[in-house]
């Protein structure tokens, strides 16, 4: 199993339409063919403007597959389109638990 850690920084004072826009178009879509969030996080102490996103897969290729499914919908290239100029930052972690994590399986 493997973890991806999305960290985007929101442009300065668009984190409530940013939040909007998010939860009623890609958050549907993101849950219908990436399947499993963990979580869901804004940032309160340390760099601000920040959303972290983490998402469970089974294999790199599990994610790749649910990925291309993903960019694959119209509905998704239409949420890029109108969330253009959100971000300032985009960060991508892809992590395993370690041995004695609780999450590893």
């Amino acid at each position: 199993m493997i973890y991806e850690h999305r960290t985007y920084t929101v442009a300065h004072g668009q984190m409530d339409s940013y939040l909007a826009r998010y939860e009623e178009h890609a958050l549907p879509l993101q849950l219908k063919h990436l399947g499993r969030l963990l979580g869901f996080f804004i940032s309160e102490i340390g760099p601000l403007n920040q959303v972290v996103h983490i998402w469970v897969y089974d294999s790199l290729a599990d994610r790749e597959t649910r990925r291309a499914a993903l960019d694959a919908d119209p509905a998704w290239s239409a949420f890029k389109q109108i969330n253009k100029g959100s971000f300032v930052q985009q960060d991508v972690k892809i992590l395993r638990a370690a041995r004695f994590s609780p999450q590893h399986v």
